[in-house]
């Protein structure tokens, strides 16, 4: 089975894709609040944190900056990459879905830099 990844800002019709996923066999990976949204839409996600065995950490920052993330992304389909993945327990991500917070539109809000900076990010809330 393939397997994909969502992590998304804006949330709207996401449930679309999930379906589609669904449909093509792919198992879908999702982060906090993504994950709820996908949830609450009937879709079975495996949460980020079950395949880090890790927990988000500082305040959400943190959540797929993990080898067993990262590794199953960037994984290229040559023998020694495959054998690294498979010696260290890691599968492999087969599709990306990820959108940017929106930081172009919050510098014209006229945020502080401590406010401003929560939106240097891809994916994640709001839920």
């Amino acid at each position: 089975m393939k397997r994909a990844l969502i992590s998304a800002y804006y949330k709207d019709n996401i449930e679309k894709l999930a379906a589609i996923l669904i449909e093509n066999n792919y198992e879908i990976i999702s982060t906090g609040n993504t994950a709820k949204y996908l949830g609450k839409h009937g879709f079975n996600v495996i949460k980020v944190e079950e395949i880090t065995e890790f927990p988000e950490i500082l305040g959400g920052r943190v959540k797929t900056l993990h080898p067993k993330i990262h590794g199953g992304i960037l994984a290229r389909d040559i023998e020694e990459d495959i054998k690294t993945l498979k010696d260290l327990n890691i599968e492999k991500i087969d599709f990306v879905y990820v959108n940017l917070y929106p930081f172009e539109e919050k510098l014209k809000e006229n945020l502080n830099t401590k406010e401003l900076i929560e939106f240097i990010d891809i994916g994640g809330p709001p839920s």
